[in-house]
């Protein structure tokens, strides 16, 4: 009598890696003055972010050394940086990346170097890139070298580690993502059962107590703390803030995250970014503060860097501090940032954070130095 079989199980899974890419454009001015710093001596970049993980270009001028055939050769590399710009950790992160050169007269860039597999980047092997990126005669002979300046563009895409997931039964029903978030943005638009109303300038904004009690101590001490009684009648003014900042911060109040801002250019949007960051410490929202923190430190240049660290410094904001001080002793413009009007205001308004600076910068220039000397002997050995 043949045995009966019962219903076969199916199951499946997926793999599935996930990658984050970003873009670092370095720009190096006085290409003229870098030449003779010496075979296997770089320059670096400003530490970027992709993928949590802090990246820096490095540039050779006169070659990685003079024993391979590439002392005719400028040299770039990618490296992987800890979080204060020493060698990386131990652990290993894979990536696949290109490095370019940017044409100035088109102002497109081309692909120069990309290695056909992912590197994998690590403490033992924090820097990858090529010896033989272009023959110096070619550079100079080249659109890529306008008014003593080239500009190196690196593109990154870090392979982000995912947790295997539990394999699924085929049929299964999936819950769909959770729309709590866009639940509360719609009870904020519509305004319903709202409680609290705010006058900023000429608008006024409806909202719930409760709900700005739960995500702002601030909030929590003004509608349910000992001034409660005085906020319960009427509408509550709310100086020094503008309109659109209030809006976008309940927004973030009832989202938890930043509206969009597609109409806005680029100087607009970082305008509005700095106010929101001011108004998220003012209203002790601490998790909003550090997401515009982290906005602005991706937008930093020559010319905002000082007034980033002076609002930094202003509203205790260490981790954006730090990167603005990284920012300024990691380029090649020091001289620049210090000839710009918002390094002339730091200076004024926030003399500790200008002190700090300079002490960075001291202590980063030994620590480069010691490097290449480290590294010299090295090859001597």
């Amino acid at each position: 009598m043949a045995s009966s079989q019962g219903p076969v199980s199916t199951t499946a899974s997926t793999c599935t890696p996930e990658t984050a890419r970003g873009r670092h454009t370095f720009k190096i001015s006085g290409y003229s003055l870098h030449k003779g710093l010496g075979a296997g001596k770089f320059i670096r970049s400003a530490t970027f972010y992709v993928g949590g993980h802090g990246w820096s270009i490095r540039y050779y001028p006169d070659g990685h050394t003079g024993k391979d055939g590439s002392k005719d050769f400028i040299c770039v590399y990618l490296e992987l940086m800890a979080e204060k710009g020493c060698c990386a950790a131990a652990a290993v992160v894979r990536a696949v990346y290109d490095l370019r050169l940017v044409d100035q007269l088109t102002e497109e860039s081309k692909v120069i170097f990309k290695p056909v597999t992912p590197r994998a980047f690590s403490g033992e092997s924090p820097a990858w890139g090529s010896r033989w990126f272009m023959r110096r005669t070619e550079l100079e002979a080249s659109t890529y070298l306008r008014e003593d300046r080239i500009v190196i563009e690196c593109n990154v895409t870090v392979i982000v580690a995912k947790p295997e997931g539990e394999p699924q039964a085929i049929g299964e029903v999936q819950a769909p993502p959770s729309d709590l978030s866009a639940d509360f943005g719609k009870l904020l638009q519509i305004g319903e059962s709202a409680d609290v109303v705010f006058k900023v300038q000429d608008e006024t904004f409806r909202a719930h107590r409760i709900v700005l009690a739960v995500r702002s101590p601030v909030f929590k001490a003004e509608l349910y703390g000992p001034l409660k009684d005085n906020k319960n009648s009427g509408i509550i003014l709310v100086e020094d803030i503008h309109p659109v900042v209030f809006k976008a911060l309940l927004h973030f109040m009832y989202t938890d995250s930043l509206p969009a801002m597609h109409d806005l250019d680029g100087d607009e949007n970082k305008e509005i970014i700095k106010h929101l960051f001011v108004a998220a410490d003012r209203y002790g929202m601490e998790r909003m503060k550090l997401v515009c923190a982290s906005i602005l430190s991706k937008r930093l240049d020559v010319e905002s860097v000082s007034d980033t660290l002076a609002l930094a410094d202003r509203h205790s904001c260490s981790k954006l501090k730090d990167t603005c001080i990284q920012f300024i002793i990691s380029s090649n413009s020091m001289d620049e940032v210090v000839a710009s009007r918002g390094y002339k205001e730091l200076k004024r308004v926030c003399p500790a954070a200008t002190v700090e600076l300079w002490e960075q910068a001291s202590k980063s220039q030994k620590i480069v130095y010691a490097e290449q000397r480290e590294r010299v002997v090295d090859e001597l050995d």
